[in-house]
C-alpha cells in the first residue's frame, strides 16, 4: 500500500461531510479536502444502486454502502466509472487495508465487479491523482454502483469486470436460469453488432414472449411497415467479444443479469432444446421451478 493513502486512513477520524446526498446518490465538491489534506469525505449510501458524482476531487473519498442486505452473506458489488471519469484511482477497502480495482486510463463503459463477503460493509475508496496540469478543478469523478446480494450476476463475475464463460450452458444450470435470471425471453435474433473499444458484442433481439424482466430492457414497440396494427418486443443483450456470438436461425430462450440498465447474456439455448430438458426434469420432478409452456 502506498504510504500517503495509509496517511488518509490514520486520518479517518477527521472525516467532513461535504455535499448532497440522499439515500442513494451523493453530489459533493473536493474544495475542502484540497485545503487540509488530512481530510477524507465520507459519504454513506444506504440502497442498493445510484450514483457517486465528486467534483473538483482533492485527497480521498471513502463511500461506504449500507442497503438493507442482512439475509445476504456474500454480495457482489459493481462500479461503472463514468466516461469522464479521471484523476483518480478506485481501491476496495476490506478490514482497514486498501486493494486497487480501477487506475486512469481503463476502457470506458468498462465494468468493474468486487465480492463483499463477511460482516463489513463494503467501502469504495477513491484517491486523486497528483496534479500535473494545474487544472484540477476541470476533473470530475462519477461512478454508478451495484450491489447484487444473492441476486443473479453474469456469469464469472470476477475482480476485473463482466466475463462471460462463453460456454454453453449444462441442463442444471438451465433449468436454474429460467428461474433465477433478471430476464427470461423467448425470441429470435436480429443482428449482432461488435465493439473493439468496449470489448463487447451486441445482440438485436425480437421477442416473441418476455416471461419476465427486472426491468424495461425489453420493450413493447409497433412494427413499422406493417399493414396492420401489429407490435411485438424488441431488446438489446451484451455479451463479451470473446464469445464471438454469430447470428443464427431459429428460435432461442434468452436468460441472463442486468447491470446498469444494460442485459447481459446468460444461457442461451434454442427453444425447442429448452423444451426437451425442462419436460424431462419436470416429469422426474428435478424442475427447478414452474415455467410456462405454450
Amino acid at each position: 500500500m502506498l504510504p500517503h493513502v495509509i496517511i488518509l486512513i490514520h486520518f479517518l477520524a477527521l472525516q467532513v461531510r461535504h455535499g448532497a446526498a440522499d439515500l442513494c446518490n451523493w453530489t459533493g465538491s473536493g474544495f475542502a479536502a484540497g485545503v487540509d489534506l488530512r481530510i477524507v469525505l465520507q459519504v454513506r449510501l444506504r440502497c442498493t444502486e445510484g450514483l457517486v458524482r465528486w467534483v473538483f476531487p482533492g485527497q480521498a473519498l471513502r463511500v461506504v454502502l449500507e442497503p438493507n442486505l442482512s439475509s445476504a452473506r456474500r454480495t457482489t458489488v459493481c462500479i461503472k466509472p463514468s466516461p469522464s471519469f479521471r484523476g483518480a484511482s478506485v481501491f476496495i477497502e476490506r478490514a482497514g487495508e486498501l486493494e486497487l480495482l480501477v487506475t486512469d486510463g481503463w476502457r470506458p463503459q468498462q465494468v468493474f465487479c468486487f465480492r463483499a463477503d463477511g460482516a463489513h460493509r463494503p467501502a469504495i475508496y477513491l484517491q486523486a491523482s497528483p496534479e500535473s496540469d494545474g487544472q484540477w478543478s476541470r476533473r470530475t469523478v462519477g461512478f454508478q454502483y451495484e450491489q447484487l446480494g444473492n441476486r443473479s450476476v453474469a456469469p464469472g463475475v470476477g475482480h476485473s469486470g463482466l466475463q462471460a464463460s462463453c460456454r454453453p450452458c449444462n441442463d442444471t444450470e438451465l433449468l436454474m436460469a429460467v428461474c433465477n435470471s433478471d430476464f427470461v425471453v423467448r425470441g429470435y435474433i436480429k443482428n449482432v453488432s461488435h465493439s473493439d473499444e468496449r470489448q463487447t458484442s451486441l445482440v438485436e433481439v425480437s421477442a416473441v414472449r418476455v416471461y419476465w424482466q427486472r426491468s424495461g430492457v425489453f420493450e413493447h414497440r409497433a412494427d413499422p411497415g406493417s399493414a396492420q396494427s401489429t407490435s411485438s418486443w424488441h431488446g438489446h443483450v451484451h455479451t463479451l467479444l470473446q464469445c464471438h456470438v454469430k447470428p443464427g436461425d431459429g428460435e432461442f430462450l434468452f436468460t441472463g443479469s442486468e447491470h446498469f440498465g444494460e442485459a447481459w447474456l446468460g444461457c442461451a439455448p434454442r427453444y425447442k432444446d429448452f423444451l426437451s430438458v425442462y419436460k424431462t426434469a419436470r416429469a422426474a420432478r428435478q424442475n427447478s421451478c414452474d415455467f410456462p409452456l405454450d
